[in-house]
């Protein structure tokens, strides 16, 4: 029997960030997508998770869906067959200016959808978060910003408060013992691959996979290299 997959999106993305992994991964296991919704801490959004997926599942996250997946793990590390970790992170809301610039930025994307709509806030957030190159690839920045503008700036402000307030979840990395993806975008200034590199070393035995030509919305922006690498780690989980 193959493994059931779990998918968590990240900031404001539901089931299109993982359409084309979803696909792939569809045609040979159960997968459920997780939504939201306007839960305000990453600890909730976990704890849903685990009350709605299966009793053992392949859990994969993408940027805060990725935090998600960690608080899954941590609570319930015998339900997880296999962890991969896409363009995210481990550590809590760093202390003094780099936090306070950090909560700036993200409330000033807020005002803009609160005053303008999301789909202006999606236009202005996606100039940093794909590959510099993609700006101009119309029907990727379409996706992206018509992903975000089905969700509302209600759901938006929750979610910033869920990774404002974010558990440190670094010292939950050497204790991994499932099959691990560690997955990012080589140009991926948000989280960027040194991040991961590090990650990856201290989770025993993962696989580590550098996407070239390729910011932070990896799934969306190379989904065929993705979703290859989600295959290759979903086998790794079903021999496990």
């Amino acid at each position: 029997m193959s493994v059931p997959v779990v998918l968590v999106p990240g900031l404001v993305c539901d089931a299109a960030a993982w359409k084309h992994a979803a696909a792939a991964l569809g045609a040979r296991a159960p997968v459920q997508i997780a939504q939201h919704a306007e839960l305000d801490s990453l600890v909730a959004m976990a704890e849903k998770v685990l009350r709605e997926a299966p009793p053992q599942f392949a859990l994969a996250g993408h940027s805060m869906g990725g935090r998600v997946a960690l608080e899954i793990w941590r609570r319930a590390p015998e339900r997880v067959a296999a962890l991969a970790l896409l363009d995210t992170g481990v550590t809590a809301l760093p202390a003094g200016e780099a936090g306070e610039r950090e909560a700036t930025g993200r409330y000033e994307l807020l005002e803009i959808a609160r005053r303008d709509g999301m789909a202006a806030m999606a236009s202005r957030w996606v100039q940093g978060m794909v590959w510099k190159p993609r700006l101009t690839d119309a029907p990727l920045i379409a996706a992206v910003v018509e992903m975000m503008a089905r969700s509302n700036a209600d759901v938006f402000a929750a979610q910033i408060r869920a990774l404002l307030g974010r558990p440190d979840a670094s010292s939950l990395l050497e204790a991994i013992q499932c099959p691990t993806l560690v997955l990012c975008g080589q140009e991926d200034s948000w989280a960027p691959p040194t991040r991961h590199i590090d990650m990856a070393a201290q989770i025993p035995d993962a696989t580590l996979v550098l996407v070239p030509e390729c910011g932070h919305m990896c799934t969306l922006e190379r989904p065929a290299e993705v979703t290859r690498a989600l295959l290759a780690w979903h086998d790794s989980a079903t021999q496990h």
